[in-house]
């Protein structure tokens, strides 16, 4: 099966036209890296609805949607919020293994509230905004993913590597 995949970056600023979205491209060069055919990029604001709707559209396009930003506790940081009312299940264990990784490099990792959860035969992922966290964030998951999406495919013969 292709392994396809949408990336969207949750930022004001960046929606604003007021900083350069530099997390999305990195982001995408990482999974191009890893085999992955991007199906779209797109720049969001810092809004519940908005992020929700989309993340639904990317669903429907691609097989494996990441978010970079918006998982912090700043009031505007929203992007948990919208992945939690759109999955069907959520997988704690990939989100732990993020922050677990992530601080070994920042102690700022226990802050990200970044979730990942399935929706139909995706697989969604949120990614910290700051693009050498949200990069450092998704390869020390890429390993299980193409796995995961085996699984929600229906897929459930166990890979002689795990």
């Amino acid at each position: 099966m292709k392994l396809t995949a949408a990336i969207l970056t949750i930022s004001d600023s960046s929606h604003q036209g007021l900083r350069a979205d530099l997390s999305g491209p990195r982001l995408q060069r990482c999974l191009s890296d890893a085999g992955f055919e991007i199906a779209f990029t797109q720049v969001l604001p810092d809004d519940e609805l908005l992020i929700a709707s989309s993340l639904r559209d990317a669903a429907n396009q691609a097989r494996f949607v990441v978010t970079s930003g918006g998982t912090g506790i700043s009031a505007r940081d929203v992007t948990p919020e919208a992945t939690r009312s759109v999955c069907d299940r959520l997988i704690e264990g990939i989100a732990e293994l993020m922050r677990a990784e992530g601080a070994k490099h920042t102690p700022f990792a226990a802050l990200s509230r970044g979730l990942c959860g399935t929706l139909g035969t995706s697989l969604i992922l949120n990614l910290p905004g700051n693009p050498a966290g949200a990069e450092q964030s998704l390869k020390s998951v890429l390993h299980l993913i193409p796995h995961a999406l085996d699984l929600l495919a229906g897929k459930t013969e166990h890979s002689a590597m795990l």
